[in-house]
């Protein structure tokens, strides 16, 4: 009878456990990492986004749920249709169940609409517009990291208030430029200052200086750079060329990343303030991180958006381990009601709209005497809760189908 009633035990477990993987699909996890290969963002995502996503599903010790975990990757060229065309074939054919990273705005507002019409889970952690968490918020997307608010809000809102009123803006001249500019004018504007004028520079550019020129003609107090990777790293140091500095004018990187301050050296980008999320130098923790990706990555200190695939992993791995599923609308769900704890970015939360809220930090780049080894570039001018960076749920528009 104890046999009996053993045997009837273990049949009963096993039909559970079958039913509880049955609701992974294919039985496995498929994730996949589309992201930036070989253009300007390649460095801070790209190559360094991949092995973030492999070093989490290391940790996770290859699988979730009990089943196994296969990683895909891609490159979207920085095209909306390519990057569009990607991500259909990896949700309806490949079997891909959820994309992470997605440097370039456009490319990621043209991903989240495949991905909401398929009801696919989306954890961006590259792109800046706050778009995203705003009019073109969707239920199975999370913004991890940053976005343009909080840049805007936190450095614009620093420059102004320490006497920078007059401003002139160098920006890319798509969604994420766009949305960068639109969202720090307000702060400046909001606090008694001023946007003199803009240009707008097509993507990947390589010679800024009639556009510099343009700035410097405007005597603006300051130059806000909305603009990201190799553009960024390249425009900032025509600027120095320029003499714009020396003759008197700040300049305000608005997305700055760790290996846009390596490439122009601490001697050029010395007393930039700009906003962050993480900072590979701040604990123990971030240190044990940063070290192990840079080993995988040839010497490169990760930023805010590599940190921001591996952690964001982690957490949707802890969501379908809850929900014993790996529907997208449901995965992300529980992704909101698990509080955020995570080394790299502190404790946290998913808010209803899919913005990660967290710390933010507004950084100045170190001066060359202040560093002490390797990429050892910034100094914390004060941390920002949460709160106070991110834009109010009220204010953004956000209306969840």
């Amino acid at each position: 009878m104890i046999k009996c009633r053993s045997l009837l035990s273990f049949f009963i477990l096993g039909l559970f456990v079958s039913s509880a993987s049955s609701q992974i699909s294919d039985n496995k996890i498929k994730v996949g990492v589309l992201t930036d290969m070989s253009s300007l963002f390649s460095d801070v995502s790209g190559p360094g986004s991949v092995e973030a996503a492999k070093m989490a599903i290391e940790k996770l010790g290859g699988k979730i749920a009990g089943v196994p975990i296969e990683l895909v990757f891609a490159d979207h060229q920085n095209k909306a249709d390519i990057g569009a065309s990607i991500a259909r074939r990896w949700y309806e054919v490949d079997g891909v169940d959820v994309i992470l990273d997605l440097p370039n705005s456009a490319v990621a507002l043209a991903v989240n609409q495949i991905a909401k019409e398929r009801g696919k889970a989306l954890l961006i952690s590259g792109a800046a517009s706050s778009a995203l968490t705003g009019a073109q918020c969707s239920r199975t997307l999370v913004h991890w990291s940053y976005d343009t608010f909080a840049l805007a809000n936190v450095t614009g809102r620093a420059i102004v208030e320490d006497g920078g009123k007059n401003w002139y803006f160098l920006t890319a001249d798509y969604a994420f430029g766009h949305a960068l500019q639109a969202d720090v004018g307000k702060v400046i504007e909001a606090r008694g200052g001023k946007v003199v004028g803009s240009a707008r520079h097509p993507l990947n550019t390589m010679d800024f200086s009639s556009f510099l020129l343009q700035a410097q003609a405007s005597k603006a107090q300051v130059i806000g750079f909305a603009n990201a990777g190799g553009d960024t790293s390249n425009s900032l140091k025509q600027a120095a060329e320029f003499g714009l500095v020396k003759g008197g004018q700040k300049m305000a990187g608005l997305l700055i990343t760790i290996p846009d301050i390596h490439a122009l050296g601490l001697p050029v980008a010395q007393g930039l303030l700009f906003t962050g999320a993480y900072y590979w130098n701040k604990n123990a923790e971030t240190r044990a991180f940063a070290k192990a990706l840079a080993l995988r990555n040839k010497g490169v200190h990760p930023d805010m958006i590599q940190a921001g695939v591996y952690a964001s992993l982690l957490h949707y791995a802890k969501a379908v381990e809850s929900v014993k599923s790996d529907d997208g609308r449901t995965v992300i769900d529980a992704m909101k009601r698990i509080p955020t704890d995570d080394p790299l970015f502190g404790k946290g939360m998913i808010r209803a709209d899919g913005r990660k809220l967290h710390s933010m930090y507004l950084f100045e780049v170190k001066a060359p005497s202040q560093s002490k080894e390797p990429w050892d570039y910034y100094n914390v001018v004060k941390e920002v809760s949460a709160n106070d960076a991110f834009r109010p749920l009220s204010e953004g528009g956000c209306v969840m189908n």
